[in-house]
């Protein structure tokens, strides 16, 4: 077991990729230090020794060895701390899970951002292909409570984060995820009720001031 000295989390509160290793280790009852770095006024020598490729968060060290990308990092912490498990027992399930988790992790931030970093016919197409992604999700979610099933587990960790950015998206892109993906709904508010998630993620408000920022930042208002 180990002890909180032994877990750091390089983070940053806003990030949904640091938030998926937040409600990991809450959902397996881990000790961790969390370190909030400055990705604006200056990111800390130690992200950028345990992260020189790609200088991001989240980083996690373990006994000082460091871990990048948040999917790989919740994978580590699932097979590190094995109770209760995260991903299904099932090979074929567990494909699945990796499937889809790869799916999310290649469509859903970088299309999203789009919507608030664009105007016009290039804001339009990516709120189309953002709702199409969905769509998708939403298929796969089907009439489960649970990406998994009926547990909460390794899809739900990676997805839920990433939707405290959507007020933002609805509010540039002039939509709602209810209206267009109405199964969605209920499940965000299911994985809410969980105190892991409910306990890390932030206000859908302040992240959409946060975007509001970032937009002044890139000249776009």
């Amino acid at each position: 077991m180990a002890t909180k000295g032994d877990v750091l989390l390089l983070d940053f509160w806003v990030s949904p990729f640091c938030n998926r290793v937040k409600i990991a280790f809450a959902e397996k009852g881990v000790p961790y230090e969390d370190k909030e770095e400055d990705l604006f006024g200056g990111k800390s020598d130690l992200l950028l020794k345990s992260n020189p490729i790609y200088q991001k968060v989240p980083v996690l060290l373990h006994g000082g060895k460091p871990m990048c990308e948040s999917t790989n990092i919740v994978l580590y912490i699932d097979e590190t701390w094995a109770s209760p498990p995260l991903l299904p027992s099932s090979p074929y399930d567990r494909a699945r899970a990796r499937f889809w988790a790869d799916f999310i992790d290649k469509k859903v931030f970088d299309i999203g951002s789009s919507i608030w970093k664009t105007k016009g016919d290039e804001l339009e197409a990516a709120k189309k292909e953002f709702i199409e992604i969905l769509k998708y999700l939403e298929g796969a979610l089907g009439d489960k409570d649970y990406f998994g099933g009926d547990s909460f587990g390794f899809v739900d960790i990676i997805a839920i984060p990433l939707t405290t950015w959507f007020l933002a998206y609805e509010k540039f892109g002039d939509f709602k995820v209810e209206e267009k993906c109405p199964k969605f709904a209920p499940w965000i508010k299911r994985c809410l009720e969980r105190e892991s998630v409910a306990k890390t993620l932030p206000d859908p408000q302040q992240v959409y001031e946060f975007v509001i920022m970032m937009r002044k930042m890139h000249g776009i208002e």
